[in-house]
């Protein structure tokens, strides 16, 4: 159930993402780009984790046909 605060102000707005594929990255430090680098190396292993998933899937439903 939404609170009043919402009802008369409405949702606060969604965070900004951390990352967006070719914003600018020249005012950011080392360290920051070492953070980023990170967070997208791990959203590329969830990528990757996905596409195995649905090949697997894929796979499984091949084989259940064949036979």
């Amino acid at each position: 159930m939404a609170g009043f605060d919402d009802e008369v102000f409405g949702a606060p707005p969604a965070k900004p993402p951390v990352h967006a594929i070719g914003q600018p990255i020249d005012d950011l430090s080392a360290p920051e780009l070492a953070e980023r680098i990170a967070l997208l190396k791990g959203e590329i292993e969830r990528l990757e984790r996905a596409i195995a998933h649905r090949e697997a899937t894929r796979n499984a439903a091949a084989a259940f046909f064949k036979a």
